[in-house]
């Protein structure tokens, strides 16, 4: 018993992987866990695209003090097939942003749907009756799909620039009991009017929805955390609709990383406030 203890709290490595990824808050966030749990591990941002990341895992694995890493855009779906075993969440999103190292191979989970999940309960009640309203329909708005399922979403309205990505997006959310409808870039449609809207894009790209904010408009989710608040989310608070920042999804989901490398719960407040501080 005490030598697993020792393997848990000293000196174990982890880290997050993708490209570009100097701006990424996730060293953040574990470090801050770490000290909290009294853990003596270590947090780095490896810089990693596409094209070198089998290699890098290959470098990591050599590791033995590696205990998990986490992975980020461009890299999820490749962390998926990289993978030797996953869990069902990973598989049914079909990306992982999660590997944990196990007797030299790679365990695959998607924790975003958790980080929104915890992000949309900060937001009070939400009445899910009338369906959610999706921006994007990529890796984010498949793990979006997973989470507003888990609250009791059944109908999504997804907007999003390429069809051909929104008929992909319906077969996940089929496979959560969700349905999809889709809308072509240039007419929303009733997305911004449904009781929670999730905007799934990067910094920027959703601004040209602004006009389309509704008179009394529901509880927003903007994965964009930096900088902050994006025009959408700054016309959405104005017109006085709760809103909830990507840093509270980023949370979320760190925490649940923090719990499946170490097997210990994550202090997320704790976790909040650094992440705050970092980026003020």
């Amino acid at each position: 018993m005490a030598g697993e203890q020792e393997s848990v709290t000293l000196g174990r490595r982890a880290a997050v992987l993708g490209s570009p990824i100097s701006h990424s808050l996730s060293p953040t966030l574990h470090r801050a866990a770490y000290q909290a749990l009294g853990l003596d591990w270590s947090y780095d941002a490896i810089d990693v695209d596409q094209a070198h990341f089998t290699n890098a895992i290959a470098t990591l694995l050599a590791d033995a003090t590696v205990a998990g890493l986490s992975v980020t855009m461009p890299l999820k779906e490749s962390a998926l097939a990289a993978a030797d075993t996953a869990s069902d969440l990973a598989r049914q999103t079909r990306v992982a942003n999660t590997l944990i190292v196990r007797n030299g191979k790679l365990d695959a989970h998607n924790t975003d749907p958790a980080g929104i999940v915890w992000a949309l309960s900060r937001a009070g009640s939400i009445d899910v009756s009338a369906g959610a309203g999706v921006v994007g329909a990529g890796a984010t708005a498949r793990s979006a799909i997973a989470a507003l399922a888990e609250v009791g979403v059944r109908s999504v309205d997804v907007v999003a620039r390429r069809s051909t990505a929104i008929a992909e997006l319906a077969e996940v959310a089929q496979s959560f009991g969700v349905t999809v409808s889709p809308h072509g870039w240039a007419e929303p449609g009733d997305v911004f009017d449904r009781p929670v809207v999730v905007s799934t894009v990067p910094v920027g790209v959703a601004d040209t929805f602004v006009e389309y904010v509704p008179a009394d408009p529901g509880v927003l989710l903007d994965v964009v955390y930096a900088p902050w608040p994006t025009p959408l989310a700054e016309a959405w608070q104005h017109r006085g609709g709760t809103v909830v920042s990507g840093l509270e999804m980023l949370v979320g989901q760190a925490g649940r990383q923090v719990e499946l490398m170490t097997g210990r719960t994550a202090p997320l407040d704790l976790m909040l406030k650094a992440g705050m501080a970092a980026t003020r």
